[in-house]
């Protein structure tokens, strides 16, 4: 039975550099391309999230945008 749209699994052996290779349908489902810079975040008790530097970046944007503009007093 295939998975879900929109939801892929994969394997990635870790070579001698520690380099690993992410499945093609798993790049392909995402757009990453060569070239492309990925952003690792690791956590030891929930394991590693692999996410698009430059989507990471617009969400960091919008948050450090949202926190300088000014608050409306409560009513």
């Amino acid at each position: 039975m295939p998975p879900p749209p929109g939801r892929l699994a994969g394997t990635a052996k870790v070579g001698e550099k520690g380099q690993i290779v992410i499945p093609k349908d798993i790049r392909d489902l995402f757009g990453i391309r060569p070239g492309d810079t990925l952003l690792l975040l690791a956590d030891r008790a929930r394991g590693i999230a692999v996410v698009r530097n430059d989507d990471f970046a617009t969400f960091i944007d919008s948050v450090l945008e949202a926190q300088t503009r000014p608050t409306e007093p409560d009513d």
